[in-house]
């Protein structure tokens, strides 16, 4: 049986000083980490846990020039961060926080409008991973 109050307790650990999550304590915010860790403190009924002014702050700050999203800091924006950050904010009632539009306008540029599929970015090469991300 898994114990929650310590898995909890392991995940809001990996909490930083911007609200963001890491790997593991002391690692540096990502994407990628806080859709996982907000979503398992959701699932735990733990949300409570979260600094969520701070952390939808630091979402909305991964959204660039052009409407993408990226996963941290000074990183090129990436269509899989579309699901990441966008379920993050949802999750935690910020999604307005972001120009939704923008970034749906990034998502349809990166389409493959010929052999179908979604990229990472416009102009690179469509695959299944980037396509689930974009669809969903």
């Amino acid at each position: 049986r898994i114990n929650l109050d310590k898995a909890v307790a392991f995940v809001v650990s990996t909490m930083n000083f911007d609200g963001g999550f890491g790997c593991v304590p002391g690692a540096e915010s990502h994407g990628g980490q806080v859709f996982c860790c907000v979503g398992a403190l959701a699932i735990a009924g733990a949300l409570h846990h979260v600094r969520a002014d701070d952390l939808g702050w630091w979402l909305c700050e991964r959204q660039v020039q052009g409407g993408g999203l990226n996963g941290r800091p000074e990183k090129l924006p990436d269509v899989c961060y579309s699901w990441w950050v966008l379920s993050s904010l949802v999750m935690l009632g910020r999604d307005a926080w972001i120009d939704r539009d923008a970034l749906a306008a990034f998502i349809l540029h990166a389409q493959d409008t010929d052999a179908g599929g979604i990229a990472d970015r416009p102009g690179d090469e469509a695959d299944v991973f980037h396509t689930f991300f974009g669809v969903g």
